[in-house]
């Protein structure tokens, strides 16, 4: 009888054990996961943040002006009477470009 007792002791607590392993494991990969989920987020909100930059036609150049600025911050070396007529005139009015990827992607689409 008291052997009985004593492997139904060992169990119970074997399975107290095992449920609280488990639930600590799971609170964990419950961790990571929000803590993931916050730094992307957190990429987002600073990336959507920066402010926004224009692509316009300065001194025959192409310059790049931070959002409310008069000078640019940033002149690529470029012809621009080389650019197609449609291409000069959206440089006149001013593209607006959001992110540092669609810069890149513009001033490449422009060079080539």
């Amino acid at each position: 009888m008291r052997r009985s007792t004593g492997k139904r002791i060992y169990f119970t607590l074997l399975t107290a054990a095992t449920i609280s392993g488990f639930i600590v494991i799971c609170t964990m990969g419950q961790s990571v996961h929000r803590h993931k989920v916050a730094q992307r987020i957190q990429a987002a909100a600073q990336e959507t943040t920066q402010p926004l930059r224009t692509v316009k036609e300065y001194d025959g150049r192409i310059g790049v002006f931070m959002s409310g600025s008069r000078t640019p911050y940033r002149i690529i070396e470029y012809d621009i009477s080389l650019l197609s007529e449609y291409d000069r005139s959206m440089l006149e009015t001013g593209i607006t470009i959001e992110t540092e990827y669609e810069l890149q992607r513009l001033i490449e689409d422009i060079a080539t």
